[in-house]
């Protein structure tokens, strides 16, 4: 994944990353970590009733160039680019969203990542949830920053649950099978356009911190911190600005 504007110095400035990188599990973790606590998973152009730019050099403008956040295909797209970058082995892969009643198409795309023989899925671009490190591709549990998760395998593909106040909440399955970056050009169609999704129903808004999550839905907006959970009404346009740092469009 590339683009003729992206380049790795803005990348590192924009998520706060000021130190010596290498294609290795340190650097990966940090990478993940750092672009999930500064870039935000946010839907504001599908609101503003717009498809999102799949041209490479439209996301690194758009996240790069104005600060702005976006959804998987952009925010995991641009991640990509950074691991291009810096000589990581990768690929592109589809993923089942399973938060909703009913099963989905493969319309999430992730990133796996190999590093020595082993495969890791990192994701930038689910919100809610989501993942907060790299997480190495075999069955069994971790932490990560105090948060659990799962995976498993499952009918041939990978699933994995987060642990939400208290009990295990699917988030999504996918398979080792890559996919190209045009694959997804139907999907991000979709996820725009179609009134099932929840990208079309709802203004969402979502960040981490080092120790919890933002979560804007609509007028409500979750702080999490420490496992402790502070649930505020609030004004959508107002919130997006004062915790995620965007101007609505």
């Amino acid at each position: 994944m590339t683009a003729e504007n992206f380049n790795l110095t803005d990348y590192l400035s924009r998520i706060g990353y000021d130190g010596e990188v290498h294609p290795d599990v340190a650097t990966l973790t940090q990478l993940v970590q750092k672009q999930l606590r500064s870039i935000p998973f946010e839907n504001t152009e599908v609101q503003a009733g717009r498809i999102p730019s799949l041209v490479p050099e439209d996301i690194v403008d758009k996240v790069l160039g104005r600060g702005r956040g976006g959804y998987c295909y952009e925010i995991n797209g641009i991640f990509a680019m950074a691991l291009t970058a810096i000589g990581f082995e990768w690929y592109f892969a589809g993923a089942r969203p399973m938060f909703y009643p009913m099963r989905r198409p493969k319309t999430h795309m992730v990133v796996i990542v190999r590093i020595e023989g082993s495969d890791y899925l990192c994701d930038t671009g689910f919100g809610g949830y989501a993942l907060r490190a790299p997480m190495e591709i075999v069955e069994g549990e971790v932490v990560q920053d105090g948060d659990h998760f799962r995976m498993e395998h499952l009918d041939g593909e990978y699933v994995v649950s987060s642990l939400v106040q208290g009990e295990w909440q699917r988030q999504y399955g996918f398979a080792l099978q890559p996919q190209e970056w045009i694959e997804f050009s139907l999907a991000n169609y979709f996820n725009a356009t179609h009134p099932d999704t929840i990208f079309t129903q709802k203004k969402l808004a979502i960040i981490q911190t080092p120790n919890g999550r933002k979560i804007l839905v609509d007028n409500e907006l979750k702080l999490i911190e420490e496992g402790k959970l502070e649930l505020l009404s609030v004004d959508y346009d107002g919130a997006l600005k004062e915790y995620f740092g965007l101007e609505p469009l």
